[in-house]
């Protein structure tokens, strides 16, 4: 029972699914994108004027993908996490901003997720990855 409660048995285990998760939904992120890059292209055309839109989808399908792979296997885990960080908010009100509250509420919620998004990175960012290869600790 010892180990359970001991706090660096949590500190290792939460940031190894910490890390899992985050991992996971900019993998999501970076398949979808991936899977239908015309789509996703089409998508940023109709909200901006942004130059190149297939292009600018390529860029970030593989920038999720390195985000993902950054936080799955903890390699610069703390820069990606800031980079992860910029991103999301950028993402935020570049896509769910205050502009598009109008026409929908659900975008308001949207853009909220990404300020949850936020939080994790920057939680990620100050504790690093953390030892999650060795999960057997010696608790002397």
């Amino acid at each position: 029972m010892k180990n359970f409660a001991h706090a660096r048995f949590w500190s290792t285990h939460a940031l190894l699914v910490a890390r899992l998760l985050m991992g996971g939904l900019f993998l999501m992120a970076s398949v979808m994108k991936f899977m239908d890059i015309q789509s996703q292209a089409a998508y940023v055309a109709a909200l901006h004027s942004w130059p190149y839109p297939v292009v600018l989808i390529w860029i970030a399908a593989f920038f999720e993908l390195g985000l993902a792979l950054a936080f799955i296997f903890g390699v610069y885990f703390r820069e990606a996490a800031l980079l992860g960080a910029v991103y999301v908010v950028f993402l935020a009100f570049a896509f769910h901003g205050p502009a598009m509250w109008i026409g929908s509420q659900a975008e308001f919620g949207f853009f909220i997720d990404h300020f949850t998004m936020l939080a994790g990175l920057l939680f990620m960012a100050g504790h690093g990855a953390g030892d999650t290869w060795k999960l057997q600790k010696d608790t002397k």
